[in-house]
């Protein structure tokens, strides 16, 4: 009786915490889909204001121009603008921090330049306060590897975090040495600030911790310096602060700069330099540098509209500077700002970088060879990558030219206006692409151009037909077949294959002058009106019902 009641018992026990387990596993999943859909709905609102804060950017751009003497309160505009930005990148970054998805990406460069390039660029701020800023580098120069993009949102962070809290006429220090073994660097930031109390020490990481914000008439999230600190364990380093109230303030951390502190998977060996300053990416710029924005000359009414995509602020400004005088200069930060321009305005070339955030070189210039509307475009590609293998991946993804950092502004200048003339020279007219074959192309080249054309004719109303079938159909490899393609008509595959859609749909409204635009766009593999009656017009010049009205003799 007595093992029974044991037994009994122990049931019971065990029944309560396979309850209690089964209820805490119910509430901490129920805390993780709730927190995975507030961090969606964060990414989604961020995303939402980042395109409001673009065209106002866009705007102050425009009347700094128009308006010389609002210059001082567009730079305080701008200022904010850009603050703001960061701080909706911050709530971006902390999101992917949160679902694991932000990782490293180390490579190599001078390690002291570019912490001290970064903490230069916050030199307007301390400025501002009147705070005395220096910098010191023990040694002035040293090479190692380092995540470019996750040092500078650390040194922004812990700069201007001591600018805030320290008073005017106070002082603002940044020292970075090395070890011994010149493996790792220690970076101390010091300001004479007032102070963190003791009891709140402790908190000084936690996300979205309140601090003095109020006290000090200061503006905070919360996330800046817990963000700063998971960015540099994400960098297998480590902080430490240690702070007086009413004296001042020292954050100390000290992080891996050797190729052995990282995984494989971690470590970019192709890009060997670090081009941060405008100076660095121009290699003609003290040629150039005498034409300021008020002195440079505006471009004519005849000259081509240029998209320069630079996620570099300064540099986008310079570039912009040496072009106006010859091109209608557009520009755009990212490659999704860049899709918005090319929707909205009539664009002959696109110049972009390729390192870029929110979307970079090679995905904005597959979305735009991708898309009918504006496959048309060339594309040049600027990027300090060298390799064979990225200047492969960028013709795979249809751009059009490839220059590598440092480049010449006049190299620039001859590659776009190439670019615009030789396509403005193909433009194709309609008729079959095997006659616009030139009389000096070998039989060899016919008989490529011949069956590539085939091979299209013979899947016209196929609308999912693509390169990568293409190329099958071919016997070759995509790569292989663009260069041809490109080498023999100056067209992109998606561009051979739309022009032959284009050339089909004439002959069928030639044959068939009665019939209907959509069922003639349905039969050559368009499965949107709009887009073929856009890709239509940029070929005849004309819209699809205003040629087959003249077909049809109505005009």
């Amino acid at each position: 009786m007595q093992n029974l009641n044991l037994i009994i018992v122990v049931a019971a026990v065990v029944l309560i915490a396979i309850i209690a387990l089964i209820r805490w596993l119910y509430a901490r999943n129920t805390r993780i889909r709730s927190q995975l859909q507030m961090n969606y709905i964060f990414n989604n609102i961020t995303h939402e204001l980042l395109t409001p804060l673009t065209i106002i950017s866009a705007s102050a751009e425009k009347l700094r121009e128009e308006h010389p003497d609002s210059r001082h309160d567009l730079d305080l505009m701008d200022l904010n603008i850009q603050r703001s930005v960061r701080l909706l990148q911050q709530i971006l970054e902390t999101s992917k921090l949160q679902a694991g998805e932000l990782k490293i990406l180390v490579s190599q460069g001078d390690v002291m330049q570019y912490i001290k390039e970064t903490a230069l660029s916050l030199e307007p701020l301390m400025m501002r306060k009147h705070l005395n800023f220096s910098i010191n580098c023990k040694p002035e120069s040293m090479m190692g590897w380092l995540d470019t993009d996750k040092m500078d949102k650390i040194i922004f962070n812990l700069l201007s975090n001591s600018a805030k809290y320290t008073p005017e006429g106070g002082s603002v220090t940044l020292n970075v040495v090395t070890n011994m073994r010149f493996d790792r660097v220690v970076i101390q930031v010091i300001d004479t600030g007032v102070g963190i109390p003791k009891e709140k020490m402790k908190h000084l990481f936690t996300r979205f911790y309140d601090g003095d914000y109020r006290k000090n008439r200061t503006i905070g999230t919360g996330l800046g310096l817990a963000l700063t600190r998971d960015l540099i364990l994400l960098h297998g380093g480590h902080i430490s602060c240690d702070s007086t109230e009413g004296h001042g303030t020292t954050f100390t951390l000290e992080i891996p700069i050797s190729k052995e502190a990282f995984r494989p998977e971690q470590i970019d060996e192709r890009t060997q330099t670090w081009t941060h300053l405008p100076e660095q990416n121009i290699a003609d710029l003290p040629q150039a540098e005498m034409l300021t924005e008020e002195t440079a000359p505006e471009a004519g009414p005849n000259a081509s509209r240029v998209l320069i995509v630079e996620d570099n602020s300064e540099l986008l400004r310079l570039m912009k500077r040496l072009l106006q005088p010859t091109y209608h200069v557009l520009t755009a930060s990212n490659g999704r700002e860049a899709l918005n321009v090319i929707e909205t305005e009539r664009l002959d070339i696109v110049v972009s970088d390729v390192m870029m955030p929110e979307m970079d070189g090679y995905e904005l210039t597959a979305h735009i060879k991708q898309n009918e509307m504006y496959s048309y475009l060339p594309i040049i590609l600027l990027t300090a990558k060298t390799t064979e293998e990225d200047q492969q991946k960028a013709l795979l993804s249809g751009a059009d030219g490839y220059i590598t950092k440092p480049f010449k502004i006049r190299d620039l200048q001859l590659r776009i206006d190439n670019l615009v003339a030789n396509r403005q020279r193909i433009r194709p007219e309609a008729q079959p692409a095997e006659q616009q074959v030139e009389d000096t192309m070998s039989t060899d080249d016919r008989e490529f151009l011949e069956r590539a054309t085939q091979c299209v004719y013979n899947h016209i109303s196929d609308s999912d037909y693509d390169r990568e079938t293409f190329a099958s159909d071919m016997g070759t490899s995509v790569s292989t077949l663009y260069t041809r393609l490109r080498e023999l008509t100056g067209k992109s595959m998606i561009n051979f294959i739309r022009d032959i859609r284009i050339q089909e749909a004439c002959r069928i409204a030639k044959a068939e002058p009665n019939a209907r635009v959509s069922d003639i766009a349905y039969r050559v593999g368009f499965r949107d009106a709009k887009y073929f009656a856009t890709a239509f017009k940029r070929i005849m010049g004309k819209q699809p019902k205003e040629y087959f009205a003249e077909l049809r003799g109505e005009n």
